[in-house]
């Protein structure tokens, strides 16, 4: 009976192993290994390719995603065998994209094609994975080689064609059977990996000038976060932490770091708005708004102090212009489909401010102290078509706020902070992400962390932010070059079929 499972453990294996390979773990080159391993199992068993793909997704997003399980458990409201059963649940949905990639791939051709035809297929699965159901593209392969010579390619076909590149590496070595065939998965690798190194010598935009960039993380616990008594301490908390930060440029506050609501807070907010323009400089901070006519809220980041450096009276009032509000809603979290049945069920399906309406896909740059940023609110980061579409010729800089304080001390946040780091790498911005507890970073446009704060620490930061000018590659073709390769490689496996059919 072992023998005759051990395959389906392997794969279970070697898509939970994947986890090792993305932050906080980084250990990438368990990335081909682990997926050629898993690629194997799946031609073993030929009969039931969907199925195999799918207890490999299950592997990797299992143990992948863990950290989900912990803002269910400690904040859903739910008995443990009631997280479990939505964990697996998602996890399960989520397999379902590598199982079809392997099911498409294993229907029409032979394995001997596979390395031609399955990074087609797993190119569509992760394209169908990031807007299926609002769209989760989190730990998407690329992600995994942020530290490897494989980065190179990000400015030229972004994360999805790193992720192309792996596949079509690990599909060779899975197909190893004589020195031969090894010879040939090895010569592609070196070769992969040799063009890469050679690609991050070449820089893709011109850096420019320098600004002094602050950051508050005031460190709030999540159960406080919506505790009318705590408004005051948690205002406080940020206040206090921005005195030393006054000489900055630009001062940056997380998402919803001011508790209150806009119309609620404006005493509070009309205190920060004049000393920051008193300081000449301005400060961004997350807030929620809302709308008591039209019953209406959303995630939004908003501008105090000075819009240009020449102001000369602080522009902020409240609904103005120079303000962000999020796109990409987070599930459950600020948005519940099918309300209605859901929100009796259960805590988790009514928590907080989970009610928002949607800012719009495209916005002006916020503008602050004559600095233009193109906001990215929470895990809209993992989006990268709505991030460029917010970078514009004159962005000088990404900006991207968050709460991870509901994922506890788990890898969630360190894989978040990788996801932006691609983001910078992708496009050439340098990136600023202010958290509540971490990780708050300052990413330079090579996707490097330059300046980090310590997790789970009230503190605060400051460091110059090159800002750069131009576009990469990858920002104006976007994914046509990895769809290009995908397409090429499975127009040549099907010439090869038909040639194969018509000598027999």
């Amino acid at each position: 009976m072992l023998k005759r499972f051990f395959p389906h453990l392997l794969l279970i294996l070697s898509g939970a192993s994947l986890t090792l390979a993305f932050a906080p773990f980084n250990m990438w080159l368990l990335t081909i290994p682990a997926l050629a391993l898993a690629i194997r199992q799946v031609i073993k068993l030929k009969h039931r390719p969907f199925f195999a793909g799918w207890l490999f997704g299950a592997g990797w997003f299992g143990a992948g995603i863990s950290w989900v399980h912990v803002s269910i458990a400690d904040f859903g409201g739910l008995p443990l065998i009631g997280s479990i059963a939505l964990m697996a649940l998602l996890c399960s949905y989520l397999a379902l994209y590598p199982a079809l990639a392997t099911k498409l791939t294993a229907k029409f051709f032979s394995p001997l094609l596979w390395p031609m035809v399955l990074p087609f297929f797993w190119v569509v699965a992760e394209w169908l994975r990031s807007w299926m159901l609002s769209g989760f593209p989190w730990l998407s392969l690329g992600y995994s080689q942020l530290e490897s010579p494989l980065s190179g390619f990000a400015p030229v076909i972004g994360e999805t064609g790193i992720s192309a590149l792996i596949v079509i590496s690990a599909t060779l070595f899975a197909l190893i059977h004589n020195r031969r065939t090894f010879a040939n998965a090895l010569l592609v690798a070196l070769c992969l990996f040799t063009s890469g190194y050679l690609l991050k010598q070449h820089t893709w935009v011109t850096p420019e000038k320098t600004y002094s960039v602050g950051m508050a993380q005031g460190n709030i616990a999540q159960s406080l976060r919506w505790v009318p008594e705590q408004d005051g301490p948690t205002m406080d908390t940020y206040w206090k932490l921005t005195e030393s930060l006054w000489d900055n440029d630009l001062i940056i506050w997380p998402e919803a770091a001011v508790p209150k609501l806009e119309p609620l807070a404006q005493p509070y907010l009309a205190k920060v708005n004049e000393r920051a323009f008193t300081e000449n400089t301005a400060l961004i901070t997350g807030i929620v708004n809302y709308n008591w006519e039209t019953d209406e809220a959303w995630n939004n980041l908003i501008v105090l102090g000075k819009r240009t450096p020449d102001a000369t009276s602080p522009e902020y009032q409240y609904f103005h212009s120079n303000r962000f509000s999020k796109h990409h809603l987070l599930p459950v979290g600020e948005f519940v489909p099918f309300e209605d049945w859901l929100r009796p069920l259960a805590p988790l399906f009514d928590l907080p401010m989970s009610s928002f309406s949607r800012g719009d896909y495209q916005q002006a740059n916020l503008e602050a102290n004559g600095i233009h940023l193109a906001p990215a609110i929470c895990f809209e980061i993992a989006f990268p078509h709505q991030v460029m579409a917010n970078v514009f010729e004159d962005t000088d800089m990404i900006i991207t706020v968050s709460n991870d304080a509901w994922f506890g001390h788990s890898h969630g946040p360190a894989q978040h902070l990788q996801i932006a780091q691609m983001r910078a790498l992708e496009l050439g911005r340098p990136v600023v992400r202010a958290t509540n507890n971490g990780i708050t970073a300052f990413i330079d446009h090579k996707g490097e962390v330059t300046t980090r704060l310590p997790q789970f620490t009230a503190g605060n930061i400051s460091a110059p932010v090159v800002v750069t000018r131009g576009f990469t590659p990858y920002y104006h073709l976007q994914e046509l070059g990895v769809w290009l390769l995908t397409l090429f490689l499975l127009a040549s496996a099907i010439t090869l079929k038909r040639a194969d059919i018509n000598r027999n």
